[in-house]
């Protein structure tokens, strides 16, 4: 089962998790700005999901409610985006967990962080 970025990844962009990927299925791109993974290259095999320090990535059995959407925008975006394998700076904006977290609870939403997170 693929792994899935969801919308916590929206304008931070940390890359911290493409860098630890063997078969290269980021994609960065720009409409939002954000990383999403190609779900046909990707080998499930979870490197990526500490390295993300906004716990933005899931298995796609796993994902939480409010981002089930998230696995065929994935697969709908990678397309139009460029392959990322290392590490940049992220966003000057890009929100930490715990604002991420608050935000979520704040519209009622009760997301249950990635296993292996």
């Amino acid at each position: 089962m693929p792994h899935v970025v969801t919308a916590r990844c929206v304008a931070c962009k940390y890359t911290d998790c493409c860098a630890v990927c063997p078969v290269d299925c980021f994609y960065e791109i720009d409409d939002p700005v954000m990383l999403v993974i190609d779900p046909d290259t990707c080998i499930d095999c979870q490197l990526c999901v500490p390295e993300c320090p906004i716990n933005a990535i899931y298995e796609e059995d796993e994902l939480p409610e409010p981002y089930k959407e998230w696995a065929a925008k994935n697969r709908e975006l990678f397309p139009k985006g460029k392959v990322i394998n290392t590490k940049k700076p992220a966003l000057p904006d890009a929100k930490p967990l715990d604002v991420i977290q608050a935000e979520e609870k704040a519209k009622g939403w009760n997301v249950q962080e990635p296993r292996n997170s």
